[in-house]
């Protein structure tokens, strides 16, 4: 391990910029805006970090411990990542770089991969199968582990991608809320990074030099919906900076007495006011 007192681990070896520093600040804040905004600390609280490798999830638990190593997240910290089997999947890297970094983990591992591929029809899409058996095993880890949540590396860009993808292809306005509880009502589901842009992950674990691993299983696939969707939002930000921003925060900003659904809004309680307009 690591053993510095002034600086955790994790973030051993941080470019020594004022770019960076200002990165570093901003993720803190807004992954701290999240979790004080929704609700999502609770006393005595054990917090099942999920750690696919990628550039979020590093990122999801960097932010978080230097957020407890701040006193600002007092929460127990558990990483996990699940092998789910696929084949070329380097099994040694999340181990070595957790142990290295002092990280409480666990790695759990499943052969969901074959499952996917033996169930999943022919020219259909791996997501859904795949994030399903995923999110069960993770569920049952969180329950062995005594976890009262799992935590994912979503942030605002998987948030509106999953926003128009439900309005093109599912018919109603919903996305990937930051604060979820699951079915059984046992564990939630928080996503910390709900308010942090796609593009500040990427740069903030390219600048730590984290051993990013890539999906080779959703990630080798053409032409999925949410890929199109990513390039729509593109073109919308290189043609308007600031659009994605503006977007999210029509998802905080709300209005069901301006949208269709009765059921969030009495439109048939709706009157008029009787009195005479001549009445002072």
């Amino acid at each position: 391990m690591l053993d510095d007192p002034e600086i955790h681990p994790l973030f051993y070896g941080a470019p020594d910029t004022t770019e960076f520093r200002k990165l570093r600040k901003r993720l803190v804040r807004d992954t701290r805006e999240a979790i004080d905004r929704y609700g999502m600390i609770e006393p005595g609280a054990r917090w099942l970090v999920c750690l696919s490798g990628g550039k979020d999830s590093y990122t999801l638990l960097a932010v978080l411990h230097e957020l407890k190593w701040r006193g600002l997240l007092p929460v127990d910290l558990l990483a996990c990542n699940l092998d789910q089997g696929q084949p070329g999947f380097p099994a040694t890297v999340l181990p070595e770089f957790l142990e290295k970094m002092g990280v409480p983990h666990r790695i759990e591992y499943r052969d969901t991969y074959s499952i996917v591929m033996e169930k999943t029809p022919q020219g259909r899409t791996l997501c859904t199968m795949c994030s399903r058996l995923r999110r069960a095993n993770l569920y049952r880890v969180a329950r062995e582990e005594g976890c009262s949540a799992i935590v994912l590396g979503h942030h605002r860009d998987d948030i509106l991608e999953t926003f128009f993808m439900n309005l093109f292809h599912g018919g109603k306005l919903a996305t990937m809320p930051p604060k979820l509880l699951n079915d059984e009502g046992d564990l939630f589901v928080y996503r910390p990074l709900a308010h942090v842009a796609e593009a500040d992950c990427d740069k903030f674990a390219r600048a730590m030099n984290y051993p990013i691993i890539p999906c080779d299983l959703c990630g080798s696939q053409d032409g999925l919906q949410r890929q199109q969707v990513k390039q729509l939002l593109d073109g919308w930000e290189a043609n308007a900076p600031g659009r994605r921003g503006k977007m999210f925060s029509a998802l905080m900003n709300t209005r069901p007495s301006h949208l269709l659904d009765p059921a969030l809004f009495d439109f048939m309680g709706l009157a008029r006011d009787h009195k005479d307009p001549e009445t002072p």
